[in-house]
């Protein structure tokens, strides 16, 4: 079998074509499975140039790790307009965040599932992507709620763990729904903000649910 030929091209453009080739590979046949053969065959390079470019499996699979996290969550910063209501930017966001996850399927599949389950570098960097996103989520809500009701002692921890708690049902949701036919980004934004919005908007609005008293 020959080696593949290539065209001369800029580095950094065939370095984005490797990059293209293993996070198709790696989301759709996961990271053990997937072959450096194959990812350099679908990129139309040799084995030696990816090994030459990206060093080993384990530093490719980082680097796809890096790059589809990096657009993730300035997809999601960019869909949110500053200075709209709070229930409209957290539309916007979550609207970004399932047109993003909808139109890179593979590209989730690497965050959501391949980096989370195959050893802790891996895993430390999805976490890293994901804690942006909270912190931006807790932000906006922090901000959105403590202005409508005037609170600026509104405890930290409720804010922090109602982000969690969307960030969490919006990972979910998005693997959800690329795995179910006929469901779009809207549908899916939209499902979440029913179901999250009313607790949300009680707490814009200062109303908090409390657990009745233990009893005596």
């Amino acid at each position: 079998m020959g080696a593949v030929k290539t065209k001369r091209m800029p580095r950094a453009v065939r370095e984005q074509q490797m990059l293209d080739a293993a996070v198709r590979i790696f989301g759709q046949r996961g990271y053990m499975a997937a072959s450096m053969d194959e990812i350099a065959e679908l990129a139309g390079v040799s084995k030696p140039l990816v090994y030459l470019y990206l060093n080993s499996k384990e530093d490719l699979f980082t680097a796809c790790i890096r790059r589809e996290a990096a657009a993730l969550t300035e997809a999601v910063r960019a869909g949110v307009r500053p200075g709209l209501p709070a229930d409209r930017q957290l539309w916007d966001g979550l609207r970004a965040f399932f047109a993003h996850t909808a139109e890179h399927p593979d590209g989730w599949s690497v965050l959501h599932l391949q980096a989370r389950t195959h050893g802790e570098p891996f895993a430390a960097e999805a976490a890293a992507m994901r804690a942006e996103i909270v912190a931006f989520v807790t932000r906006l809500v922090a901000v959105a709620a403590r202005e409508a009701h005037r609170d600026p002692d509104l405890p930290e921890h409720e804010v922090a763990g109602l982000a969690e708690a969307l960030v969490g049902a919006a990972e979910s949701l998005a693997a959800w729904a690329n795995a179910t036919p006929g469901t779009t980004a809207r549908q899916a934004a939209a499902t979440l903000m029913n179901f999250a919005w009313a607790g949300l908007g009680n707490l814009m609005r200062g109303q908090m649910w409390t657990p009745p008293a233990e009893p005596a």
